[in-house]
């Protein structure tokens, strides 16, 4: 049973590696149904007048995707940013910002998974309303998927889409560290690390890329 909730000196101990590898071991735990029980009404309580989470993830807003359970996390464990395709935006990074410089996280994470429809969408270079500035965000991902993979470069070649996904998130992690400073410059101090990982809808695991 996790009853306590990450304080301040428990996260200062916290590595970038060891926040890694400590949700990657919670996925492995999510992938054979062995999640840790939570106290929730107690971390609740603890959490109240703040928090401490080790990481912020990047992911797509999917339904299929719940991220704290993917990674066997809790009450106060994670900063989630969500958007359709896990891209950047000013106001992402603004609060991935927020999320390390000032609420002390360690680690930065780039979730993407199989099958996204927005990177479908894209692919299709589908137009609707907001959805299409939205789309453009993805967009190098495509063309560069485009060079990289045989065949039709739209979403009935499922080659295609898995590499666009893939790319994606790798070019989500550059612009990242191109765009904000602030991350980059602590990610060369050795105070986080910026990685990517994108899940599979058939198994539930998480595969670094």
């Amino acid at each position: 049973m996790r009853n306590t909730a990450i304080t301040k000196n428990i996260q200062s101990a916290l590595t970038p590696k060891g926040v890694l590898n400590g949700l990657l071991e919670g996925n492995e735990r999510f992938i054979t149904n062995k999640l840790t029980p939570s106290n929730v009404t107690e971390l609740v309580k603890q959490t109240t007048n703040g928090q401490f989470p080790k990481a912020v993830v990047l992911s797509c807003i999917d339904s299929r995707v719940p991220v704290e359970l993917v990674f066997d996390q809790t009450i106060g464990d994670l900063f989630v940013a969500r958007v359709a395709g896990n891209f950047e935006n000013i106001d992402i990074l603004g609060s991935m910002e927020y999320s390390c410089a000032v609420a002390g996280s360690k680690l930065v994470f780039v979730l993407g998974h199989e099958s996204c429809g927005a990177v479908k969408a894209a692919c299709d270079g589908v137009e609707l309303g907001n959805i299409t500035a939205m789309l453009d965000n993805i967009i190098p991902a495509t063309k560069l998927a485009a060079e990289q993979v045989d065949g039709e470069a739209n979403s009935s070649n499922k080659a295609f889409v898995a590499k666009t996904v893939e790319n994606n998130v790798k070019l989500t992690i550059e612009r990242i560290r191109e765009k904000s400073n602030i991350l980059q410059e602590m990610e060369d101090n050795g105070e986080i690390s910026i990685v990517g990982g994108v899940y599979s809808l058939h198994t539930g695991k998480v595969t670094m890329l």
